[in-house]
């Protein structure tokens, strides 16, 4: 029940519940206001007759009741109107079409009335606004006649009047509801925008591990819950880090050690190899004996490899960035490989031409790379026996360029342990801020090192 009353959900229907409530309190307050304000005016209306017809017919039967035109008479009339219906305008014309007497009369009205006057004032009041009854004084049009005007509002239903009496304020208090009703949906929706911001900004943030940092729980609505289940994933994967860390820990020393245990015993069969080959052997034997030292220098590349790979990864091998002639370093390279490349018959074409700008490179690093990419030539292109070097420069980058004529990386050969080789070419080239690039197939291999300007 409490995570129920907690959640988003049950807030937002709450305010739509008050909102709810908040305009029927306001429908029925404006009904009592206007149904008050309609007895009021029903009973106005009701003391002061504001049926037109009954109006008219009082009007004629007060004219007609004046035994004279005096206009005391007439002002006692017009006074004892105006009582009744203060909004009334009234005035006198004589038999003589002279103005006689006005009061409040709205507009200007001539002195002398004509007949042409009267018929036009007539046929302009008919029907119109103000209402507009004339009768005659005594009942005879000898003695001129007398004019009633009273505005038609005072016809208009009581509602109508409430309405426009006081429409702006029943109108502004709806209006202050229905701003009130956005205002508090706006606050409402514009924290949980804020909440998820903060929850997407602590998804971004990373600490020195590279993982996500936790974020303070404020409620237990469905943000919150998101919340809590974030940092749970967070500690997840902090406790998989330390895990990771601790096998990675593990697995370098096991290599380490493997390393070590294996060297040994490898110095051992190095030298019993030696002494053997010293002895009077048959062919076959020394056949034997040769393939067994080779197998030795593979067996201690390999071991050299993965120390390096394992120093690698675990970020501790060694840099020491400078600038130097890569073309001179790339041509003395060469010439300690050159024998190698020459006992196995391989024809070596090598094209360096001097690059305008040194590169800042690590020189351990980089022959490191230059050995693992030769060794490579050595173990997968035999049977092209062909290899060429060459500095190829333009205006993006400067490349070192390895062509061979093999049966290219994806097809089998006699050798073994190629990918440990370029994994540790890719992890320095890119170590020392460099690139390359490899295409094998059929025809050979080419792999470029490269440095852009």
């Amino acid at each position: 029940m409490k995570r129920f009353s907690q959640s988003l959900q049950t807030k937002y229907m709450a305010i739509i519940l008050v909102a709810l409530f908040l305009f029927q309190a306001a429908y029925l307050l404006v009904a009592m206001l206007a149904m008050g304000l309609q007895e009021d005016i029903s009973g106005e209306q009701n003391q002061n007759e504001t049926d037109p017809k009954q109006i008219e017919d009082k009007w004629h039967a007060d004219a007609k009741a004046l035994k004279n035109s005096s206009s005391e008479s007439i002002s006692s009339l017009f006074a004892e109107w105006k009582k009744t219906y203060p909004d009334a305008s009234m005035f006198w014309v004589d038999e003589m079409g002279n103005l006689m007497e006005e009061l409040d009369v709205k507009g200007n009205l001539p002195a002398q009335w004509t007949p042409a006057y009267t018929a036009k004032f007539i046929k302009e009041r008919y029907g119109g606004d103000p209402f507009t009854v004339i009768s005659f004084i005594g009942g005879d049009e000898k003695n001129g006649f007398i004019v009633l005007e009273i505005p038609r509002n005072l016809f208009l239903p009581p509602m109508v009047k409430v309405a426009e009496k006081y429409g702006i304020f029943l109108g502004a208090g709806l209006l202050l509801i229905i701003t009130l009703f956005i205002i508090v949906s706006f606050l409402f929706f514009r924290g949980i925008r804020k909440r998820l911001l903060h929850l997407q900004e602590a998804m971004e943030r990373r600490d020195i591990d590279s993982l996500p940092i936790g974020i303070d729980v404020q409620k237990n609505d469905e943000i919150g819950q998101l919340e809590k289940t974030f940092n749970e994933m967070v500690e997840e994967l902090k406790e998989s880090k330390r895990r990771e860390q601790e096998e990675e820990q593990l697995r370098r020393e096991l290599i380490a050690n493997l390393s070590h245990d294996l060297r040994t015993p490898l110095t051992k069969i190095n030298a019993h190899t030696y002494s053997i080959g010293k002895e009077d052997l048959s062919p076959e034997g020394k056949q034997a004996v040769k393939a067994l030292e080779t197998s030795i220098v593979n067996i201690d590349r390999l071991i050299e490899n993965l120390m390096s790979y394992t120093l690698l990864m675990a970020s501790k091998h060694k840099q020491e960035l400078i600038e130097l002639d890569a073309v001179r370093f790339v041509r003395e390279n060469m010439a300690s490989w050159y024998p190698v490349f020459e006992k196995e018959s391989f024809e070596v074409n090598i094209e360096l031409e001097p690059f305008e700008k040194k590169w800042k490179a690590d020189p351990m690093w980089l022959g490191r790379i230059f050995d693992n990419i030769l060794q490579n030539v050595l173990r997968h292109a035999k049977d092209g026996l062909y290899l060429e070097v060459a500095a190829v420069s333009t205006e993006e980058c400067d490349a070192i360029v390895f062509i061979d004529h093999g049966k290219g990386l994806k097809n089998s050969s006699n050798e073994k342990g190629a990918g440990i080789g370029l994994s540790i070419v890719d992890m320095m080239v890119k170590g020392m801020k460099l690139e390359w690039d490899i295409e094998s197939g059929d025809s050979g291999t080419v792999i470029k090192i490269i440095r852009r300007h």
